[in-house]
Formats: C-alpha cells, sequence, structure tokens
C-alpha cells in the first residue's frame, strides 16, 4: 500500500527559509574573498553547526555548550542574511568581515568537535527545578484507648435504691448587724401590735430582703 504524499506546509517554509540562508552565506563569503567551491562551503559548515548543537540540545537535554554553539551559528546564520540585505557594501567590504569570513573554518571545527566528543557533565547541564513534592499523607490517629465504665448492674428484686449523697446546705448570706437590729424593732412592733412573734414571710415582706436573707434574721431573733 503506497503512501500518498501530501505537502506539508512547514516543511516547504522550512525548505525554502534553509534555501535562502543558503544563499546568503554564500553570497556573503564570496564577497569577502572565498571563490569557487570554498563560497559553497560555508553556509553548509555554519547550517551543520546550527544543527549539531541543536541535536545535542534534544539527546542530552539543556546545556551550556549546546547551547553556546547554536546560538554562535545562529547568530552567523542571521548576520549573513542582515548583511546581503544592503547594510554592508558588499563590493567593498570592511577587514572585521574579511578576518570574520576568514576564521570561521577554525571556530566551526573546533565546535563540531567538542559537541561530538565532549560528554555532558551534570555541571554542563542547565539545572532544573524539581517539581514541588506532594504533600504527605496526615498519620492515622489511633483509637482512644481511654477505658469506658462499665454500666452499673441492675438492682435485684427487693433491694432498695442506694441513696445518693447528702449535699452540704446552702450557707446562710451574712446579715449586716445594723439590719439585724432593724429587724428586732420591726419583731417587736409586730408582737405589740398583734400579740404574736412576727413569722418569716411577714418579716420579709416588711424587709422587703429575699427568702434566704429573711431566714438567717430570723434565726437570729429567736
Amino acid at each position: 500500500m503506497t503512501r500518498s504524499i501530501r505537502p506539508d506546509a512547514v516543511l516547504v517554509q522550512a525548505v525554502i527559509a534553509g534555501a535562502l540562508s543558503f544563499a546568503h552565506l554564500h553570497d556573503l563569503a564570496a564577497a569577502a574573498g572565498q571563490s569557487g567551491w570554498k563560497a559553497w562551503a560555508y553556509p553548509i559548515s555554519v547550517d551543520l553547526l546550527l544543527v549539531a548543537a541543536w541535536r545535542r540540545l534534544r539527546a542530552d537535554g539543556p546545556s551550556r555548550l549546546a547551547w553556546c554553539w547554536f546560538l554562535i551559528a545562529l547568530v552567523a546564520s542571521l548576520g549573513a542574511n542582515v548583511a546581503t540585505a544592503g547594510f554592508l557594501d558588499l563590493a567593498h567590504p570592511p577587514a572585521w568581515l574579511r578576518f570574520g569570513v576568514a576564521g570561521w573554518p577554525a571556530l566551526a571545527f573546533l565546535g563540531g568537535t567538542l559537541l561530538a566528543h565532549s560528554p555532558t557533565t551534570a555541571g554542563d547541564r542547565v539545572p532544573v527545578l524539581p517539581a514541588p513534592a506532594a504533600p504527605a499523607p496526615a498519620p492515622e490517629t489511633e483509637p482512644d484507648s481511654t477505658p469506658v465504665p462499665a454500666p452499673a448492674a441492675p438492682l435485684a428484686a427487693g433491694e432498695d435504691t442506694p441513696a445518693l449523697p447528702a449535699t452540704d446546705p446552702t450557707p446562710a448570706p451574712p446579715v449586716p448587724a445594723a439590719l439585724v437590729a432593724h429587724a428586732r424593732k420591726v419583731a417587736d412592733d409586730h408582737r405589740a401590735r398583734t400579740g404574736s412573734a412576727i413569722d418569716t414571710d411577714t418579716l420579709r415582706a416588711r424587709l422587703g430582703v429575699p427568702a434566704p436573707m429573711a431566714d438567717a434574721i430570723a434565726a437570729q431573733l429567736t
């Protein structure tokens, strides 16, 4: 079964961009004094160094060595594209351009050798921050070991219910001496009018005090 060939826009764009960059590098090398096959070798050298650095990044992960040579090859390719757009007089190229084109083979050879034979060390890699650790599960709580009191046994037939412990009586509130003296006068007046001792309810009503205090006053009048 044959696979149908479909045009890929990304692939077509890559071929066009590569051809234009290749032509610009060739024109720049020819203007700098590199004629014949040497002018065609320069764009191949730049593109191969760019691809080698990119493959090193894809294979071994981010590293300073691969990024360094990738940027050098990218600047060389981009510089040729800009230089051939009219920013430099290629009929009379400057001395620094001739110097750079002449020194490129040695620089590209060094970069290719380092990318091919230099192992990636731990210090060469670009540090990657670790992912945040998942929170530790909460420890399981142990069951409460406090002993639960056993329920009281039911009473047998004929058994009396145990009596509750007696509580202390509420202490009598303190009564001022002046109030006791006034209550004594009220009690004497009540005895003179009625002929009988005053009761606690009448004493409480006459004095306007609470019942516990009226009981305490009555206890002191007896």
